[in-house]
């Protein structure tokens, strides 16, 4: 009985267990129901359904991890801090210049949700962003940094403005925080550990070629500093950029070179161009319009401009293949935006070069004043690839494709005058605007060792003088800091504007100079800044969903824009003495201390002996003789 009763209980307990919970394959079932009916529903949104879809998936993992890490550290709940909102996106755009070159530009952009300028709060956690540079932030207290490598010069009357414009050479301008009590000392700390982790010679930036402009480089970021105490700036025109700087950039990335569209940059083809600029972009920005949260910006760019005729091709027709050696095959998986822009805004109708495969999807965007039409092909999407899970962007022109119109600001500078001594430092402005005149802030940073005499200095406009409004300059001292003048000058409209000063080269000692002094010695380029008039109305307010490579230079005015231009550098002379004369003279002494004394000292050390002249040779045979017969020898 007692075995029958607890079967009894049993089925019961079965029964009502089964009527409480649902069975697994019912489960199973209403999730695959649910499944089709989101698919269902995500086919009929055609508009962005991919998206939607990686966005919820992403959502949705996001909420797995962080249901098992409340369920195994529930009692840590209230210690642990949220989960920070990193974000990584990537963006190619692809200008076809209309010298039939072709203009690439890279775009990455991490956000880092932290916020660790606040005192005593530490950060020790990295998940998209680099934590090399975040340790560098950390440490040595830096509000804003900006660096680039570039080789090559671009040219602004044949290839208009880039979108982010950098000199030859390497370039460095770091603004700190307002705590930081020695200036100059984090300064050349942190010199030395950015020449370590991206392999350049930057520990050559001393106070020799550092400089501190008071109007010319304003924060990009968060917050108006207008302290100057607290900005160094310096460029160093003759560094070569190879691949060994490449590596290290490429490896900042959260996917490095394995994925997304870093898999596009082949050394061999990048440096293998016309221009070649690489940079890392640093700053504190606001995550939404009311700024109620802050975040680290990190805008790493690669710009590279592709030759028709270096290339070795012979015909306008281009393909991601044939620019890179190499074709896309995924997103990066941890970007939350992947897109490629082919600039189609003198192709409205495709009369000038066709795009295969053809994207219906366009986008618009104002840069640098003007409204441009892209061709967006979106990598999150699976239809982008083709079954052949390749993208191989192809473009080939069809007719000739005309005049490019002249950009309105452009600026060139060259070094004139004869001999050794004396010479002029020539800058020349322009202002193409038709009927628009507008003010433009000039900066130049001279070596020391050529001493300006600055009361030479002219400005002249359409062959009259132009005073400039403001004039800050600080003279060199030697061996210690270099020249810095800052001028600002208003531009008549279609003007041209030049700038002259004239100098004297000073005599180095013989341990400063170059390996190569007959070479020459290098001056940075100089920086024109200026708000140039727009062609339309620019946005104000603050937009996520822009193009990474219209939102890099926060915009204030509806009617002008920020552009930065830079001249090239220049090549000067120094009076250098004739290096082989030392070797010579050194040459000549050896030889005659080694015959003098030689001589000396070979007559103090020698022994002399009486030389005995040697028995005929009978006599030596008869000895021979004898001596084998064992009889005395003759004497």
């Amino acid at each position: 009985m007692a075995a029958h009763r607890c079967g009894l209980s049993l089925v019961c307990i079965l029964i009502f267990s089964s009527l409480a919970h649902p069975s697994s394959c019912d489960t199973l079932e209403k999730a695959n129901d649910n499944t089709a009916e989101k698919r269902s529903i995500s086919e009929v949104n055609t508009d962005g359904s991919v998206a939607g879809e990686a966005l919820n998936e992403r959502q949705w993992q996001s909420t797995d991890a962080e249901v098992d890490r409340s369920d195994s550290t529930t009692h840590s709940e209230a210690l642990t801090p949220a989960a920070a909102r990193d974000e990584f996106q990537e963006e190619l755009v692809i200008r076809p210049l209309h010298s039939g070159d072709i203009y690439a530009s890279f775009q990455f952009r991490t956000l880092w949700d932290t916020d660790f300028l606040q005192e005593g709060q530490k950060v020790s956690h990295y998940r998209l962003f680099p934590k090399s540079l975040g340790q560098v932030l950390s440490k040595f207290s830096v509000r804003e940094l900006h660096i680039s490598f570039t080789q090559g010069f671009w040219r602004t009357m044949q290839w208009g403005q880039p979108f982010i414009p950098s000199p030859p050479g390497a370039e460095l301008w770091v603004w700190f925080h307002d705590t930081v009590s020695d200036v100059d000392g984090n300064w050349k700390e942190l010199t030395n550990v950015l020449s370590g982790i991206f392999c350049a010679s930057l520990n050559f930036i001393d106070l020799t070629n550092t400089v501190q402009p008071s109007a010319s480089f304003k924060p990009l970021g968060l917050g108006n500093a207008t302290d100057h105490r607290f900005l160094r700036y310096a460029t160093l025109p003759r560094e070569i950029v190879c691949t060994e700087n490449l590596t290290p950039w490429k490896k900042l990335l959260p996917c490095g070179s394995k994925a997304g569209l870093a898999v596009l940059m082949k050394s061999e083809k990048l440096f293998h161009s016309s221009f070649h600029s690489q940079a890392v972009h640093i700053r504190p920005i606001c995550q939404d319009e009311q700024c109620s949260s802050k975040a680290w910006e990190l805008r790493q760019t690669l710009n590279v401009v592709f030759d028709l005729h270096t290339s070795g091709q012979g015909k306008k027709e281009w393909s991601l293949f044939k620019m890179f050696s190499r074709t896309l095959t995924e997103a990066c998986p941890l970007a939350s935006s992947s897109k490629v822009y082919v600039d189609i805004t003198d192709n409205p109708e495709g009369e000038l070069f066709e795009l295969s495969p053809a994207t219906p999807l366009l986008g618009q965007a104002v840069v640098l004043g003007d409204r441009r039409t892209y061709s967006v092909y979106d990598l999150s999407r699976a239809e982008t690839f083709g079954q052949l899970r390749s993208f191989n962007l192809l473009l080939r022109w069809k007719g000739d494709s005309g005049d490019m119109l002249r950009p309105l600001l452009h600026a060139e500078r060259y070094v004139a005058g004869f001999g050794l001594q004396t010479g002029e430092i020539h800058t020349v402005i322009y202002n193409n605007h038709p009927y628009r005149a507008f003010p433009v802030l000039l900066m130049d940073s001279v070596p020391w060792y050529l001493q300006l005499y600055i009361h030479t200095l002219t400005v002249t406009s359409k062959s009259r003088d132009n005073k400039p409004s403001y004039i800050h300059y600080q003279p060199a001292k030697d061996r210690h800091r270099p020249h810095l003048l800052e001028m600002l000058i208003q531009l008549p409209p279609h003007s041209m504007t030049e700038v002259t000063v004239q100098f004297e080269r000073a005599l180095l000692k013989w341990t400063e100079y170059t390996p190569d002094p007959n070479h020459g010695f290098y001056v940075g380029s100089s920086v024109v800044s200026a708000l140039v008039p727009s062609m339309v109305a620019m946005r104000t307010n603050f937009t996520q969903d822009q193009p990474l490579f219209s939102s890099f230079v926060p915009v204030k005015e509806e009617s002008s824009y920020f552009v930065r231009v830079y001249t090239e550098p220049l090549l000067v002379n120094l009076p250098t003495p004739d290096f082989s004369m030392p070797y010579n003279v050194i040459c000549l002494t050896c030889t005659v201390v080694a015959v003098g004394y030689g001589s000396f000292y070979n007559l103090l050390t020698r022994t002399f002996q009486v030389d005995e002249p040697s028995p005929p040779l009978s006599k030596r045979l008869a000895n021979l003789i004898r001596r084998m017969r064992g009889v005395p020898l003759l004497t």
